[in-house]
């Protein structure tokens, strides 16, 4: 589909005009367009095909007929002209971590600032920079930071990006008959919130292996063929991302998959587990001098290693094979034991759908409960709610709510988390409301230390639930506050307060290792999807895999709970 092709054409649009000082509605409106274009589920394609481009949200004739352009021409003329306005090397600078369009707009302008290395001579000459409104040593010292951070970072993408990628590929392949499993293995299947390169087996017969590599080497976004053996074959994809495909048989088929889904550290462990039983473990079987022992699937192979089955998720070389063997691997958090999303956005600020749409959205899924939390008001740009349209918007929630009986509808707000650790709203408008998420969105350069007495600040203000996205990351984008995790959740527990687990993929936030010291100092985690539309409900999937990751089971996560018990909880927070 191209509407990912769209989304970033128009979100680089929004920065351009924001750089050139234009229009901010018309800004605003270009970037909610790239958002809806981003999440949207069905092509642009067949929407312009059957005329029912306005029928997306936030599309108005001009937008429409930028997409047919887009779709006619692959590119847009406004978008050229407005490239042909600044530098060429202007726009790429906006993957620096923490620098906006209207920051490099004053680093152009009032220091010259057009490349990677202009910006860095500028940001090393205290004298240049402090000549740029608004910019002082430690802003300075901030960007070269995130500099640092970009340059560092290994060519990895995030996990959704690799699975849409690895979706490409594996549907190619299931279009053989004689292709009987077709799985992804590697850090993809393990969860990992990043993906460095794509591994995919196929199990199939000896004699299909060919076709089945030819299939692959010719699929849809392969942009060249790095080899194509009789059972191996390996393509750069766009992006420059490697993927690689082994076809096996079936009676290997577990090993192979074992083996490629790693992590190296995991099966070091596991062969040398294999050796003390008078085994050999490799990516063909287990075996026993020269007899197969286990080999078709993993579940044999762990058994036979007198382990029960490590779910992929666990496979770090992080303790899981000692609480294997003691027999204490936990029951890990499903999916379907989420029971509610407690955090999402509206049209009251910056969301696509409204109440009523996001209420039948969570009860198309089965929900029990649900929070609207749209933003307070310290986030202008996000059309956040000051106090007078907040009461008017719980008053809309509440009457909406008393609707449904089947589906509990909390009234509930993302407040903002200042740098000083408090709240954008007075207590007085927090207690009213039956849900608070408290969440940082800006001063996201913070030392630990003081991030880390920002968010326990924020838990210890007593009209807080739950602390959003806590350390403010964007995967491959910002790092994020450094945080003391352990005393966070500590203060957490002791004053019952959730950490979220932030399931959008941009984010996953809290981290893996950070949720499982959360859960072992004690806290509650929470997992939401900070849903701006109905269709990114989905997300839930890649927080509970995150949670899972982290060893969370369902005892840790509050909304697992039944309706009464969360009741209850909300009840004791007060």
């Amino acid at each position: 589909m191209k509407n990912r092709e769209i989304a970033t054409v128009f979100a680089q649009m929004a920065d351009l005009m924001e750089i050139l000082g234009e229009n901010p509605f018309r800004v605003n409106s270009y970037r909610k367009s790239s958002r809806t274009l981003e999440e949207l589920t069905e092509s642009v394609e067949e929407l312009a095909a059957t005329d029912r481009l306005m029928e997306i949200p936030g599309v108005g004739k001009g937008t429409a007929e930028k997409i047919r352009e887009y779709l006619a021409n692959g590119s847009i003329a406004a978008h050229q002209e407005l490239l042909a306005k600044v530098p060429a090397g202007l726009p790429g600078l906006l993957a620096v971590p923490g620098l906006g369009p209207k920051t490099l707009a004053k680093l152009w302008k009032q220091a010259a600032v057009t490349t990677l290395e202009e910006l860095k001579t500028a940001l090393g000459d205290p004298a240049r920079i402090q000549a740029v409104d608004g910019m002082g040593p430690k802003k300075a010292r901030q960007l070269l930071d995130s500099l640092a951070f970009l340059e560092s970072g290994t060519h990895r993408i995030r996990r959704d990006q690799a699975e849409a990628l690895a979706a490409r590929l594996m549907a190619a392949l299931c279009k053989e008959p004689s292709a009987k499993k077709v799985q992804a293995a590697g850090s993809l299947r393990r969860g990992k919130e990043t993906v460095g390169d794509i591994d995919l087996l196929c199990q199939a017969p000896p004699s299909a292996a060919q076709r089945i590599i030819a299939d692959f080497t010719t699929a849809s976004g392969v942009l060249r063929v790095l080899a194509g053996g009789d059972t191996k074959g390996s393509v750069l994809l766009e992006g420059d991302i490697q993927a690689d495909l082994r076809v096996v048989g079936a009676k290997g088929f577990g090993a192979a998959l074992m083996y490629f889904t790693g992590s190296k550290e995991h099966n070091v462990r596991l062969r040398e587990l294999a050796v003390k039983r008078g085994l050999k473990l490799n990516e063909y079987g287990l075996f026993r001098g020269d007899k197969m022992v286990a080999g078709a699937d993993e579940e044999g192979i762990y058994k036979s290693l007198g382990l029960p089955f490590v779910p992929p998720e666990l496979r770090e070389d992080r303790g899981e094979l000692a609480a294997a063997a003691e027999g204490k691997l936990p029951a890990l958090l499903e999916l379907a034991d989420i029971r509610g999303d407690l955090h999402m956005h509206t049209t009251a600020s910056d969301g696509t759908n409204t109440i009523e749409e996001m209420v039948a959205a969570c009860r198309a899924r089965g929900y029990a409960y649900l929070a609207i939390c749209d933003h307070s008001k310290s986030q202008v740009q996000a059309h956040g709610l000051d106090e007078a349209r907040l009461a008017r918007h719980v008053a809309e929630i509440r009457r909406v709510a008393k609707k449904h009986d089947d589906i509990l509808v909390l009234a509930g707000v993302e407040v903002d988390i200042f740098k000083d650790g408090s709240l954008d709203f007075a207590r007085s408008v927090l207690e009213k409301l039956d849900f608070v998420t408290a969440s940082p969105h800006s001063a996201l350069g913070q030392g630990a230390a003081e991030a880390t007495a920002r968010l326990i600040t924020a838990i210890e203000s007593g009209c807080v639930h739950c602390i959003g996205h806590p350390s403010g990351r964007l995967i491959n984008a910002r790092p994020g506050m450094e945080l003391d995790i352990e005393a966070i959740a500590a203060a957490a527990a002791g004053h019952n307060v959730a950490l979220e687990v932030n399931a959008d993929p941009m984010r996953l936030d809290l981290r893996d290792i950070h949720v499982r010291a959360a859960i072992a100092a004690g806290a509650k985690i929470i997992i939401n999807t900070d849903a701006h539309r109905t269709e990114s409900l989905e997300l839930m999937r890649y927080g509970v895999s995150n949670a899972r990751r982290g060893w969370a089971t369902r005892h840790d996560v509050i909304n697992t709970y039944p309706h009464q018990k969360l009741l209850k909880w909300l009840h004791d927070r007060r």
